[in-house]
C-alpha cells in the first residue's frame, strides 16, 4: 500500500480522526539490527544478544528490545503517511507506550497508524498518532504507542 501524501496544515486537518491511516510494509527484525541497537543503547541483556542462551529463555530465542520496536516509528510511519509543506518535524514525545508481546528475532513487523487528534501549536500543528506494531501472524500487538509529532510550517 502506498503512503498517503498530506500537504500542509490544511492537509493534516482533512485527515480522518480515529480511523486507520494505513499500514506499513513488513520489516524483518534481524539479529544484526538487535545487536546494533544493543551497542547504541548499552542494553546487552542476554534475551536480546545471546541467541544460544536465549533458546532456553522464556521466549525460546532472542527477542528485539521493546525500545527498538518503538524506534521504528521514523522508519515505518513514512510508509503510511508522508507529510509535506512543513519546514520542520519534531518528535515531541509519547503519551503512552506498551509492549504487550515479544518480537522474536527473525520475525516481521508491520505498523498501523491512526490519527487521534490534531492541535494547534506555535508555528504549526501537533498530531497525536497511535502506532500499533504487530508481528506477522501473532495474536497480540508487540507495541502500542501514542506518539506526538509537531509539524512546523
Amino acid at each position: 500500500m502506498a503512503a498517503i501524501i498530506v500537504n500542509g496544515v490544511e492537509g493534516v486537518r482533512s485527515l480522518p480522526i480515529g480511523e486507520p491511516l494505513g499500514q506499513s510494509g513488513l520489516y524483518e527484525v534481524t539479529q544484526e539490527a538487535v545487536n546494533q541497537f544493543a551497542e547504541a543503547t548499552g542494553d546487552h541483556q542476554w534475551i536480546h544478544v545471546d541467541p544460544e542462551r536465549a533458546k532456553d529463555g522464556p521466549f525460546g530465542g532472542p527477542i528485539a528490545h521493546g525500545y527498538l520496536t518503538l524506534s521504528l516509528v521514523p522508519r515505518l510511519l513514512p510508509e503510511i503517511m508522508k507529510l509535506t509543506g512543513f519546514s520542520l518535524a519534531i518528535n515531541y514525545g509519547c503519551e503512552k507506550v506498551r509492549f504487550p508481546s515479544p518480537v522474536p528475532v527473525g520475525s516481521k513487523l508491520r505498523a498501523t497508524a491512526t490519527l487521534d487528534n490534531v492541535a494547534d501549536v506555535t508555528g504549526g500543528v501537533q498530531l497525536t498518532i497511535t502506532m500499533v506494531f504487530t508481528v506477522e501472524d501473532a495474536p497480540k500487538p508487540a507495541c502500542v504507542a501514542t506518539i506526538l509529532l509537531r509539524q512546523i510550517v
